[in-house]
């Protein structure tokens, strides 16, 4: 019997590092917010403080092939250099001259390979590419437990890309709170100082510029392109971790329809895809298989039972805050419809609402006082189209061929200051309203736009203004769940009376004689000083600091009264200033 036939072990794989979670550049205004706490999307880009998950690698199956050299690296296949493709290629296509000699039996031949080919013919590179820029963000974040002062700076790094007009655009979450911002060009090895122009915090979109003409030569703007259908091909180009050059992945369009932007906590038009998105991609575009831009990648989902979903800010978006900035000179936001809907396909409510047969539209459950639609719609309005286009019982207008898509889409393609023609049903009659939009004012906004938070000192009292980022600050990414229930309830719920109104809370006392009893009083709304109802911070500083009544009374949340003093208040309130080192009682906004 023959010796037995040996198997042959599949062939090693590559080592293939571990998939990278998502690491926060801001713990702050940055942060994820959710309803379960783990199906997140978060921003993408890349700290550079923080520290990659070790790569881990997988052993082939099979017996290992022998080879003459053992290596540690982590990857042993090392691709084929020009000049040998160049001669593999030769070899197999006759492109070569060989000379053979004969001496007794042995006979050599010399091959005469041609030049080989330069590293351009051998990659087809993408002329965009040239325009995608890494880019480079110190941040100072505000601290919002010690308003005061600011936390350590740190930094991060993403991607944007050059546009007309001598500016590149990135995320709003990568250059958020920057104290400087660098931008380096594919291939060079210079970084030049940016300037932020504007700061769209709803679509998450920036846009930069270089005072240095040298930055600008030799590259191409980037050109947009229409918004992609249903499995239309895109390909992410930017700078993801895991390496300093630069990085392209590809993948088709998923889905097309109004998302939540996580950093500005906004619903607006955006595209899911199916390609890599990676922390560091922020601020990356997303080109067609034409070389246009169809996007910017800005946010990723991570689940475990979800993989490869990418979010991309669309072309008409990216639009919108273009030419807002251009008409304006800075950004002005997108405006909404300050009305809350109800739904209208139960047809006993459509009958109820005097609805024909033939009529669609939603209900208005409640209207922003501080909107001007306040002053014309009422709630039980039935509110039929929007300029012009009818409105179906589930809220969605016709979109593209086979698509329909909520109709805050029609509102969000406004500018802040337009006028809308709303058609509505009332009372069985039909009337027509021309409404000025405008942006949404909400209770406790969702973020500062990089103003440093304001606050108010008064015998250790520590006051101030209650916002999404205060929240995320003192209550961690789930501070939905984890928060007071009275300020989640106004959170969510409640809305602001008048354009200025604020949500004032003792954030903290300072511990001190005058106050003694009062230690335990934290994140506690204000709702009155001295039998007059608080609107904001600025007139809480102002009504103390000109009370000339013998008592300070404060009216908190939960029936709780503080009762100082006013005169050993006042007294009190410098020396607890320069215990804890504190410039001021009162932070520079509220002095003007």
């Amino acid at each position: 019997m023959g010796e037995p036939k040996r198997k042959r072990g599949r062939k090693p794989k590559n080592p293939v590092p571990d998939t990278m979670d998502f690491q926060y550049t801001n713990p702050g205004p940055t942060t994820t917010t959710s309803t379960a706490a783990d199906d997140v999307a978060v921003p993408t880009n890349s700290t550079e403080t923080s520290n990659p998950n070790p790569q881990t690698y997988r052993r082939g199956r099979g017996r290992p092939r022998k080879t003459g050299i053992h290596t540690d690296e982590p990857n042993n296949n090392i691709a084929a250099s020009p000049e040998r493709r160049a001669s593999r290629f030769a070899d197999h296509n006759g492109d070569c001259a060989i000379t053979v000699s004969v001496s007794g039996d042995m006979r050599h031949a010399a091959v005469v390979a041609e030049a080989p080919p330069r590293w351009e013919s051998v990659a087809k590179v993408m002329p965009s590419m040239d325009a995608v820029v890494k880019v480079f963000c110190v941040h100072t974040e505000p601290n919002f437990s010690l308003p005061w002062q600011r936390k350590r700076q740190y930094s991060s790094s993403s991607s944007g890309f050059i546009i007309g007009g001598r500016r590149v655009l990135t995320n709003a979450h990568s250059v958020e709170h920057h104290t400087q911002v660098k931008l380096k060009k594919r291939g060079s090895d210079t970084k030049y100082l940016a300037t932020v122009l504007a700061i769209g915090t709803e679509c998450d979109i920036a846009m930069l510029t270089v005072s240095d003409d040298e930055f600008w030569e030799g590259v191409s703007p980037v050109e947009f392109g229409d918004l992609p259908a249903l499995q239309d091909a895109v390909t992410v180009v930017g700078y993801p971790i895991g390496g300093d050059t630069i990085s392209v992945t590809s993948g088709v369009v998923s889905r097309i329809e109004i998302l939540s932007y996580v950093h500005g906590s906004t619903e607006l038009l955006g595209l899911q895809i199916d390609a890599a998105i990676n922390s560091g991609n922020s601020g990356g575009p997303a080109f067609n298989d034409k070389g246009k831009c169809v996007g910017i990648a800005f946010q990723s989902l991570k689940h475990e039972d979800v993989e490869n979903i990418g979010y991309v800010i669309p072309t008409p978006v990216i639009v919108h805050f273009i030419q807002d900035y251009e008409k304006n000179g800075e950004y002005t936001g997108f405006p909404v419809l300050g009305v809350e809907w109800q739904k209208m396909e139960n047809p006993d409510l459509r009958m109820s609402m005097s609805m024909g047969p033939d009529q669609k539209g939603v209900r208005i459950r409640r209207i922003e006082p501080t909107a001007p639609e306040s002053q014309v719609l009422k709630p039980s309005d039935v509110i039929l189209s929007f300029d012009g286009v009818n409105i179906a019982n589930d809220g969605t207008v016709p979109f593209r061929h086979g698509e329909r898509i909520g109709f805050s889409y029609l509102v969000s393609q406004k500018y802040t200051g337009d006028n809308a023609l709303v058609k509505v049903l009332r009372n069985s009659e039909i009337l027509e309203f021309n409404i000025k939009l405008a942006t949404h004012k909400r209770l406790i906004p969702a973020h500062i736009k990089g103003r440093p938070p304001s606050y108010y000192i008064i015998a250790g009292f520590v006051f101030t203004a209650i916002s999404v980022p205060y929240l995320r600050s003192e209550y961690g990414k789930d501070y939905e769940f984890d928060a007071p229930v009275k300020l989640l309830d106004k959170h969510l719920h409640a809305m602001a009376q008048s354009v200025d109104e604020q949500l004032v809370v003792v954030s903290q006392v300072l511990v001190a004689d005058i106050n003694i009893g009062y230690e335990d009083i934290v994140n506690t709304q204000v709702l009155a000083f001295n039998g007059k109802s608080i609107t904001n911070l600025k007139s809480l500083a102002s009504m103390v600091e000109t009370c000339d009544e013998e008592f300070l009374k404060f009216d908190l949340e939960y029936q709780q009264i503080v009762v100082l003093r006013t005169k050993i208040a006042k007294a009190a309130t410098s020396d607890i200033l320069a215990t804890h080192c504190i410039p001021s009682a009162i932070s520079d906004d509220l002095k003007t």
